[in-house]
């Protein structure tokens, strides 16, 4: 691969650890994000909520699919370095957008993310997967995604669970229960960091992770793109997804390649970039 952006030493700690931290790769994208998400936040599109249950302190913000109504976030899918570091990161000749994940934790949202990793919600299956958590405020390590290493090669898939902490209703499934981290956190791996806006984690899809609630009194507004490569084909779950992609089991079938107008190809590293 020419001009290569990412160190060997970057790609084998995502082989090994399933999560790299890259510094100030999106410096340049910062604003550019942040007036995506506050019009994102202004125009919240279908699958927008509020994860911040009633009588819980501050708020906590998602959102995802809207890069194709969003100029910010296409402009970010098509023109950032973000697609050629996940075809380093993960030895691919292509990237495709999977979707775009924004997620707010105002000051004092006394929620946490629970542990958990990607794979399992979505209609996705492979190894050449990466997300990208670009962090557009100040981050305290306090406040920082934790990330659990070498969970992506532990060869089990745990039951998804939703931001508002019930579970997934799958048909026929027999997927593990997510162990007890927080009450035994001397038994894993676990990643954090202090983070700068234009930082990145990269990890992979397999890689349990979760995330603190926000005391720091400081802002945590992240854009995460989901991206694929060229192993990436359509996984049906036996029941409900994230994002749920309607229509979308009427054209491909279970094993198929993923592609189709949502999933473009915006990273070919025989005609450079897309």
């Amino acid at each position: 691969m020419s001009n290569p952006l990412m160190t060997q030493q970057q790609v084998n700690t995502f082989a090994n650890d399933g999560v790299v931290l890259i510094r100030g790769v999106f410096s340049d994208w910062v604003d550019t994000l942040r007036a995506g998400i506050d019009r994102n936040m202004s125009d919240p599109g279908p699958y927008g909520k509020n994860y911040t249950k009633q009588g819980q302190g501050g708020q906590f913000f998602g959102d995802y699919c809207n890069w194709q109504r969003i100029d910010e976030y296409r402009k970010f899918f098509f023109e950032s370095p973000a697609a050629q570091i996940c075809a380093e990161l993960v030895t691919s000749d292509q990237v495709r957008i999977f979707h775009e994940h924004v997620l707010v934790k105002e000051p004092g949202t006394t929620q946490k993310t629970p542990w958990h990793h990607d794979q399992p919600y979505y209609c996705v299956g492979g190894r050449q997967l990466c997300s990208l958590w670009i962090p557009l405020d100040s981050v305290a390590k306090s406040v920082c995604p934790e990330f659990i290493v070498g969970s992506h090669n532990w060869g089990k898939t745990f039951l998804p669970t939703k931001f508002s902490g019930s579970s997934y209703e799958r048909e026929g499934d027999t997927l593990s229960v997510m162990p007890d981290i927080d009450n035994n956190r001397d038994q894993y791996d676990i990643a954090s960091w202090e983070l700068q806006p234009g930082d990145c984690i990269a990890f992979h899809y397999m890689t349990v992770h979760g995330a603190p609630e926000n005391l720091s009194g400081e802002r945590r507004r992240a854009f995460s793109a989901r991206l694929m490569g060229d192993d990436a084909i359509y996984v049906t779950r036996g029941g409900e997804i994230s994002p749920p992609f309607p229509g979308l089991e009427d054209r491909l079938s279970h094993g198929m390649p993923m592609s189709g107008e949502e999933f473009p190809v915006i990273y070919n590293e025989t005609q450079t970039a897309v």
